[in-house]
């Protein structure tokens, strides 16, 4: 067995990271988009390792924020929680990234409406932790939509390696993963997503977040696997892939990526607009 993430950090394994290039998949759109965009790129033995937010965009696991009206509860948790408590005072203190903490401080009111939606979808352990919450993406969404994690991803990896093996012969693995970290304390693996491969525990939500500062970031959260491969080995292969986006300057990760990539409000951002710029739903990493 090959350990991944030993050879990631110290540069000795070899390997390939290819993007899948793509236009925008809208909501509802089959992802069959990006098994086409693969299919004269891919080998035997290959990872596609597919960002989670194309999936769940495809699968229409889009929700308004715009029709949720702030709660007391909602606003307590954006203005004072978030906003106050950890842009100014928890968010020091546990060292948390300076893109956030600043972040923070400038949370907008629609951030109230937010904090509603995760309550309602995810509830209140969830909803505690000061961003990124249950992994719900705000960016590559239109407008005031935001998307949710994808249903069923373990399924959805497996129905995509089989779409590949039949349009190509190619017996490949296939990976939908969130950047949301994955952490470990003593051996133990742990998210604070609400799902994650078998071997990570997960739906920790905010207790997971504040132990994830006394444990070992290990990479992104797994969030569905089309086959079993050993767990250190699945997490190495998604560090690989989150590496090639974070190399890649066009790649729109963040909601703040997003503002840049566009001239004008992010709620006035339409389907339209980003079918206009071309999109990496997924990588294909070959060891060599």
């Amino acid at each position: 067995m090959i350990n991944l993430d030993e050879h990631v950090l110290d540069k000795k394994l070899n390997y390939l990271t290819i993007p899948i290039k793509t236009g925008y998949i809208k909501p509802g759109e089959p992802y069959e988009t990006i098994v086409h965009a693969a299919t004269d790129l891919i080998e035997d033995g290959d990872f596609l390792v597919i960002s989670e937010t194309p999936i769940s965009v495809s699968q229409n696991r889009l929700v308004d924020e715009s029709k949720f009206e702030p709660s007391l509860l909602s606003t307590i948790l954006a203005e004072v929680w978030s906003k106050y408590m950890w842009g100014y005072i928890l968010g020091p203190i546990f060292r948390i990234k300076k893109r956030t903490i600043h972040n923070l401080r400038k949370l907008p009111p629609e951030a109230r409406s937010h904090k509603k939606v995760i309550l309602e979808y995810y509830g209140l352990k969830h909803a505690l932790k000061p961003a990124s919450e249950a992994g719900v993406d705000l960016s590559n969404v239109p407008g005031t939509f935001l998307s949710l994690l994808p249903d069923k991803p373990e399924l959805v990896a497996r129905d995509i390696e089989e779409k590949i093996k039949d349009n190509t012969g190619k017996t490949v693995t296939v990976m939908i993963i969130d950047t949301d970290a994955s952490y470990e304390i003593f051996g133990r693996k742990f998210t604070s997503l609400p799902i994650a491969v078998s071997g990570i525990k997960y739906d920790l939500g905010f207790f997971g977040y504040v132990l994830g500062r006394f444990g070992s970031k290990i990479g992104p959260t797994p969030l569905g696997i089309s086959k079993s491969h050993d767990l250190d080995d699945i997490i190495g292969i998604a560090k690989l892939a989150e590496e090639y986006h974070e190399k890649n300057e066009m790649d729109i990760e963040t909601v703040y990526d997003m503002g840049s990539a566009f001239d004008g409000d992010i709620t006035d951002i339409t389907v339209e607009m980003l079918d206009s710029v071309e999109h990496t739903p997924a990588v294909i990493v070959r060891i060599i």
